[in-house]
């Protein structure tokens, strides 16, 4: 059973859903073991379920993500769409080669591409357009990656942005948090406001697993908007 102390639903509401999820092949279930043992932040198994139905949904066929760790989250969107293809970024090489042994061992390592770096320093020189963009890294560049991302990004394509409640402490912020926990929780908030008020964007943020984000693209951008776009 997970750790409840942080859960953004009562934890009785968080198990009952938990027992709704589908079972997850060896690989996946094999990942959120090396996780918990080692306390690799990876997302929850509820938002690789809504990767994978998004990234059905849409029918993406190129996929970016910011934020590869193990490759948790890689494999989800990899195997949801045996057409698609992945691009994903980290800046962490030893999570990289993990995350590549993984791929490989789950049959998909041939359809993603793995980007060592910062991804303010990658995004610019990819080449679009993408259907989806997944964005799960540094919290506090998450403005600046959605900019660039959105680049990239086809009109009516989805950005999935996951952490957005940080915790719960966004809503409800504990007097008692840690120095980086309210880092991490006021970038969030900051993020949020921007997100939903994006003249590009029809966004809503969904109380599951951290808090996501989610978001599709409904015009090109306008480089004029008068503001801070």
């Amino acid at each position: 059973m997970k750790d409840r102390s942080d859960a953004i639903l009562r934890p009785e509401q968080a198990d009952y859903l938990d027992r709704l999820l589908p079972p997850r092949g060896e690989v996946l279930a094999g990942l959120e073991r090396e996780a918990a043992a080692e306390s690799i932040p990876i997302a929850d198994p509820e938002l690789g379920v809504l990767l994978a139905i998004l990234t059905r949904a849409v029918g993406a066929k190129r996929i970016l993500e910011v934020g590869t760790a193990i490759g948790y989250g890689t494999l989800w969107l990899a195997e949801a769409s045996p057409d698609a293809r992945v691009v994903s970024i980290d800046r962490d090489p030893e999570r990289l080669a993990r995350a590549r042994e993984t791929l490989t061992r789950a049959g998909v390592a041939d359809r993603v591409e793995l980007i060592e770096g910062e991804a303010l320093e990658i995004l610019p020189g990819l080449e679009g357009p993408f259907d989806l963009i997944y964005l799960d890294g540094d919290k506090a560049t998450y403005r600046r990656c959605l900019d660039l991302g959105l680049q990239k990004l086809r009109v009516g394509g989805l950005v999935v942005i996951d952490n957005v409640l940080w915790k719960g402490h966004v809503a409800d912020p504990p007097a008692d948090a840690s120095e980086e926990d309210e880092a991490a929780a006021d970038a969030m908030a900051t993020f949020n406001s921007y997100l939903m008020i994006h003249p590009q964007l029809e966004a809503l943020v969904l109380p599951l697993g951290d808090g996501v984000g989610v978001a599709a693209k409904k015009k090109p951008l306008v480089t004029d908007l008068g503001g801070p776009f």
